[in-house]
């Protein structure tokens, strides 16, 4: 398995590709996806990195696990393919852009276009077996996700994380608060928004607000 990933994050990443635990997981990942049917394709394990450059990066939103099933995971979180059904935490996500900055919602659940506006969308297990929920967990991806948290936190300034959910919140402590902004909510998931700890968070023009202090440009959500 070839890794695939953008020149820009090649020159950051260069000591992890390297490293004993990084050899034995592409081992892993390569035999699971010779053996097994496994997501997303091949091709678009390190999509969120070629998609995203690191330099063009502004935003971070991380997730746990890619989608596990058929033609839903393009190796950028929350994000499905054209023509896919949104899945739950997706639908609770455009309603809370709906509301936030009354943008209508969208037909495409691929949110690709974030990703080329800047918004870094990183699961922190990189693939899964088919319908298998956390499999490839544990294997040596979250050892080099959260390398790539703390390589963004102290190469860079005034990126904006959005922490969703208990999961996303533990990265906090890969973060340097000081010189970056992080917002936290419940997981936009079912369980958590209905109990209201979603919706009304307001993170999408929250970033926004922040990036046009930046003189940045503000993401279209």
């Amino acid at each position: 398995m070839r890794v695939d990933i953008h020149e820009s994050w090649k020159l950051q990443l260069e000591a992890e590709f390297n490293k004993p635990y990084f050899e034995s997981l592409i081992q892993f990942v390569k035999s699971e996806y010779n053996n097994t049917k496994c997501f997303p394709p091949e091709a678009l394990i390190f999509n969120a990195f070629n998609k995203c450059h690191f330099n063009d990066l502004k935003v971070v939103i991380i997730g746990q696990d890619p989608y596990h099933n058929y033609n839903q995971a393009n190796g950028l979180c929350f994000s499905v393919n054209n023509n896919v059904k949104h899945p739950p935490s997706l639908i609770n996500i455009f309603k809370e852009i709906e509301t936030d900055l009354n943008i209508p919602y969208p037909k495409s659940g691929n949110i690709e276009y974030w990703a080329k506006q800047g918004v870094f969308l990183l699961n922190a297990t990189l693939t899964v077996r088919a319908h298998e929920a956390g499999s490839h967990q544990k294997q040596g991806w979250e050892i080099f996700t959260d390398a790539i948290i703390k390589t963004i936190s102290d190469t860079k300034e005034n990126v904006v994380f959005l922490l969703w959910g208990g999961f996303a919140k533990k990265k906090m402590k890969l973060i340097d608060t000081e010189k970056h902004h992080v917002f936290t909510s419940g997981h936009p998931s079912p369980l958590s928004a209905n109990r209201g700890y979603w919706f009304g968070n307001k993170h999408f023009s929250k970033t926004n607000v922040i990036l046009k202090k930046l003189d940045l440009k503000e993401v279209k959500w």
